[in-house]
């Protein structure tokens, strides 16, 4: 049977944090057991284009994770006892074991305390999102060097700690809360728009962003803001299929076709930000459900409530005034009150590495609007060289020779 490589990707990637997770409940040890989990994603990647998928891919992949981890423990006597404890228990049979989620509890081991904000999220996406340490690197703006050390050190440290793979007590629980939430928005943004690659969508991503969430609400279901986060994931989905057309080319939401957005998971998501905002608990991700609320509920680009959007992203940017919500909010202002509005707005806001490319297409949209196509041509070049997402560099290429073309 012929394995291709993208599918191959995909399974490796999909079950990556269910072998971890399994190697960790059995042995401990994080940072080996994420090196255990490498050495069987190899083999896999070795093998199988040549022998096929097995049955059980995932029971493969953690019997040659659990070889790896006996072998490195051996290795080191100091754990000799550790290791004849662990494998003399039995083994569970490959379908028992592909049975177990523990991604959960996986999230909040990531999430120690111990571990300062950033480092919380960068191991999770690592471990979890199953995200490359070059994509985690491009998101902080770092070098790929420098976050492969932090996060060795931050696995270094959940070891010194001596952390347990058992979900938190309720009262350690609230405290890893905010960090579990960043991290499950981080992975579904990566995955809703890639920062680098051919395709817009990493779908991987965003489908295993709103299991996790789902599965915190389950277990938090009195959370307003767990239910505003999966809010907000359901209604940003449910128009992924409308952001590009069939030539893998970006459709901005002014031209999208309405008629294919989800309206099921619009329904459900919008269901939910209802009712978190009813318990009067208002926080960040219940804000920006209730925008996407709006968005998804408008029957048309030029119906959409642009004031009661700019309202609600001032008072988000009084919660988090972060570059992205600042610039979110610039778009929502010019959309209400005008171009001008905006780029005054735009003009008082600082420059940060992180949002410049976004900034550059903002502006140059805003000054198309304006009539100025000849600042917006250059700042839409800049943009474009500024993005590694093909589909949206195509776009904001296009931009500019149709200004051009004019």
């Amino acid at each position: 049977m012929t394995v291709r490589p993208l599918d191959l990707e995909h399974l490796l990637r999909t079950e990556a944090p269910q072998v971890l997770g399994a190697l960790v409940r059995r042995f401990g040890h994080f940072d080996i057991a994420e090196d255990a989990v490498q050495d069987a994603l190899l083999a896999a990647a070795q093998q199988w284009p040549n022998t096929g998928i097995p049955d059980h891919p995932r029971g493969w992949l953690i019997r040659v994770g659990y070889r790896r981890m006996v072998d490195q423990l051996r290795a080191n006597q100091a754990r000799q006892r550790r290791e004849y404890e662990v494998a003399t228990q039995p083994i569970l049979g490959p379908q028992a074991e592909a049975d177990a989620d523990d991604s959960l509890t996986l999230i909040f081991l990531c999430c120690h305390p111990v571990l300062s904000p950033i480092s919380q999220v960068s191991l999770t996406l690592r471990a979890v999102g199953g995200l490359a340490t070059s994509e985690i690197a491009h998101a902080y703006g770092v070098t790929e060097v420098a976050m492969g050390q932090r996060i060795s050190r931050a696995k270094q440290q959940i070891k010194a700690a001596g952390a347990r793979f058992v979900l938190p007590s309720t009262d350690d629980r609230d405290d890893r809360l905010a960090a579990v939430l960043q991290v499950l928005y981080l992975i579904f943004n990566e995955g809703y728009a890639a920062t680098a690659g051919e395709q817009l969508h990493r779908v991987d991503l965003t489908t295993e962003a709103i299991r996790l969430t789902r599965m915190l609400h389950r277990l938090l279901p009195d959370e307003p803001e767990v239910t505003g986060l999966l809010a907000l994931m359901l209604l940003t989905d449910a128009r992924r299929s409308a952001r590009t057309d069939v030539a893998g080319n970006l459709v901005t939401l002014e031209h999208q076709d309405r008629g294919q957005w989800d309206s099921a998971l619009t329904a459900e998501g919008t269901a939910l930000i209802t009712d978190a905002m009813r318990r009067r608990q208002v926080g960040p991700y219940q804000l920006q459900a209730a925008i996407a609320a709006l968005h998804n509920g408008a029957p048309s680009y030029s119906e959409t409530d642009w004031p009661q959007i700019a309202t609600l992203y001032a008072w988000l940017e009084r919660l988090t005034p972060t570059p992205p919500i600042r610039l979110s909010r610039v778009v929502a202002v010019a959309m209400a009150y005008g171009p001008k509005r905006g780029l005054a707005l735009l003009d008082t806001l600082p420059d940060d590495p992180l949002t410049r490319q976004r900034e550059r297409a903002v502006r140059a949209h805003l000054l198309e609007l304006s009539g100025d196509n000849q600042h917006a041509i250059a700042l839409y070049r800049e943009a474009a060289t500024l993005t590694r997402n093909l589909p949206e560099r195509r776009y904001l290429e296009h931009r500019a020779q149709a200004l051009i073309d004019k």
